[in-house]
């Protein structure tokens, strides 16, 4: 059925010498429905049918004060409202208990803006590159905005890992001029490892990282993207306005356009919300925003491994030779940028490029001349002395060697005529 401002179109554009073909295509109906009320000529009447009662019907309101009470399961629900002489499918029970549920959990909220400094928001957007080869790879952005000013930055990474996401923080706050007060995430394994009801367990890494910078990660509530509103659309912004036609070649490439893009087109547009260009309202944020750090944060994985009596150690597969004083105690390994630095307390003992592929062994090759050429030392230093219960053996007896003495003259010692120690 057409509503009442399209019947009035029908007959507007007959008036005018149109043809039904003209008129229907115009319209977007079907010729054979505009044919219908121009020979019918009487406006569309809407007839209420009437609502098929349904089984449930008895047992609604009981199925709504359970939900109230607590979010039962439909199973529960079905076994509970059968007992007192429901008949139907448990299917019509699923389908109105998950109405019912949907109804609750929808939360009204309100646009809110915040004051200068005070908030950004962060995300990731995936991008398709489409190789020579015909293959589609993924490229990853990293996306900060400030609240107040909606100043933006965009990096394109290859992965992204923790030690990339902070980064690009690290980035972002030096484009952007300052640290806002707070940071606003979705529930990204970076940033929360687990939640325990109200309770968030963050990223040690990254709460380390956050309260170097000074700021204060805040989690949204799951399942709200609406939260995180303002970057969730700058993502199809950047999406549009400049990856739609972009001839991909590098991620370097790519970041130098981008930056460029950024200073051009995105920092200079007038925002839709607050009707003003973001690089005015940006000269105005950046007072308020806290104070880089003059010591960036140590990005690196950080892990700590046990010394093999061998004087290996084993990360992901490989194995990396270390002195032997550390054997049989905890060394750090720092990783970045592919390469490994060893620490044993703040002693840095070697330092090795990360190998592609498993099971590989790489060593310092002086680390095994330190160890023969203490060991040499060891055994020249024991070779010296005998121990005492072995000097017998040089003798070729086990027994020690006394004075012989004739029998005559032990009698006469017994009989008093000679001293014991002559």
């Amino acid at each position: 059925m057409i509503s009442m401002e399209v019947f009035m179109d029908i007959f507007a554009l007959r008036r005018q010498g149109f043809s039904i073909r003209h008129i229907a295509k115009k319209l977007g109906i079907h010729r054979n429905t505009v044919k219908r009320y121009l020979e019918n000529g009487s406006p569309p009447r809407y007839r209420k049918k009437k609502r098929a009662v349904s089984i449930l019907d008895p047992f609604k309101q009981g199925i709504d004060a359970f939900l109230e009470h607590d979010s039962y399961q439909a199973t529960w629900i079905f076994d509970r409202i059968r007992n007192m002489g429901y008949k139907g499918s448990y299917d019509t029970v699923k389908n109105y208990v998950r109405k019912v549920k949907d109804r609750m959990s929808k939360l009204a909220y309100i646009r809110f803006e915040t004051q200068p400094g005070f908030q950004a928001q962060v995300d990731w957007g995936d991008f398709q590159v489409q190789e020579p080869s015909g293959y589609a790879s993924t490229t990853h952005a990293f996306i900060m905005i400030l609240g107040f000013s909606r100043a933006m930055f965009v990096e394109f990474v290859k992965c992204c890992s923790l030690e990339t996401f902070m980064d690009c923080h690290i980035h972002a706050f030096r484009f952007l001029g300052g640290v806002p007060a707070e940071i606003l995430y979705d529930n990204m394994k970076n940033v929360v490892i687990s939640r325990k009801g109200s309770r968030v367990i963050f990223n040690t890494e990254f709460a380390h990282f956050a309260h170097h910078y000074g700021f204060n990660p805040q989690p949204c509530p799951p399942y709200s993207p609406w939260v995180k509103g303002k970057v969730e659309r700058p993502i199809d912004y950047v999406r549009e306005r400049f990856w739609r036609g972009y001839v991909f070649e590098s991620l370097e490439k790519a970041n130098r356009d981008m930056v460029q893009w950024l200073n051009e087109t995105a920092n200079e547009r007038i925002h839709g919300t607050h009707r003003q260009p973001v690089r005015i309202r940006w000269e105005q944020e950046i007072p308020s925003l806290g104070t880089v750090p003059a010591t960036d944060y140590d990005t690196s994985i950080k892990v700590f491994r046990k010394v093999y009596k061998d004087c290996q150690i084993s990360y992901e597969c490989n194995r990396y030779v270390v002195p032997h004083h550390v054997v049989g105690k905890q060394v750090l390994l720092k990783i970045k940028n592919n390469v490994m630095r060893i620490y044993h307390d703040q002693d840095l003992l070697a330092t090795y490029s990360v190998p592609e592929g498993k099971y590989r062994v790489t060593a310092n090759p002086l680390f095994y001349e330190q160890v023969k050429r203490d060991k040499k030392l060891l055994c020249r230093k024991y070779a010296k002395v005998k121990a005492k219960a072995t000097r017998g053996l040089t003798n070729g007896s086990l027994f020690p060697q006394v004075h012989y003495r004739p029998l005559t003259v032990y009698e006469e010692i017994a009989q008093g005529g000679a001293q014991w120690n002559s």
